[in-house]
């Protein structure tokens, strides 16, 4: 049976990173890239063309940033790519601002070629990329007294509140499953109670949300 390959809509302002980010993701099995843009601006009108399964996206762009970018995308295109958002800085509060629009993840520049395969293979298969300490940082002094209301309505068990202390360590389905000894499906199933439960549309969101609401410190 062919397996469908991971396409990828590369957004950046900057021509010779959009370069580096192709000459890498095309050299990987499974992935394609399929288009490119120099701006946010652009990216609605590709995304609705092409239906990339992943758009890797630059934070900042000079017409429309990215944020916005995925703001309009989320809320437009019925069944949305991935977000993965691409960032010089780890502690940028534009990233923080995107994750909290919608993206999946974020990716730093400086990482090397395994990472920005893998980062696009996961948000691409529905786990979040996120790195702990640095969402941690993000978050911090962020509460928000509607997300403590969200929280103390959603009425998770203490499994699922288990899940969502995994969520906001980074971990996919797989290593909660090996760390709780459960079956990848019944993890999936208990993430999946998670996200519905808290009104959340992804993990992303679900791991914002356990920080401002204070259910993790930090």
């Amino acid at each position: 049976m062919t397996v469908s390959p991971i396409t990828v809509l590369l957004v950046d302002d900057e021509p010779l990173a959009r370069t580096g980010l192709r000459t890498i993701l095309d050299a990987q099995p499974g992935i394609e890239v399929v288009g490119e843009a120099g701006d946010g601006a652009e990216v609605l009108a590709l995304v609705e063309r092409l239906l990339p399964t992943v758009v890797a996206m630059d934070v900042r762009m000079p017409l429309m940033d990215g944020i916005e970018a995925t703001r309009t995308i989320l809320s437009t295109v019925a069944a949305p790519p991935k977000i993965l958002m691409i960032t010089t800085f780890e502690n940028d509060d534009y990233v923080y601002r995107a994750l909290r629009a919608g993206a999946d993840g974020f990716l730093l520049k400086r990482a090397t070629a395994v990472e920005i395969a893998n980062a696009v293979r996961t948000v691409a298969e529905g786990d979040s990329l996120l790195y702990p300490a640095a969402v941690r940082a993000l978050a911090s002094g962020r509460a928000d007294p509607a997300a403590r209301t969200v929280l103390a309505k959603a009425g998770l068990t203490e499994r699922e509140e288990t899940v969502l202390r995994y969520l906001t360590r980074g971990l996919s389905n797989a290593e909660i499953a090996a760390d709780m000894f459960l079956g990848a499906e019944t993890v999936k199933t208990h993430v999946s109670a998670v996200l519905t439960k808290l009104g959340v549309r992804d993990r992303t969101q679900a791991v914002i949300l356990a920080y401002e609401s204070g259910f993790v410190g930090t």
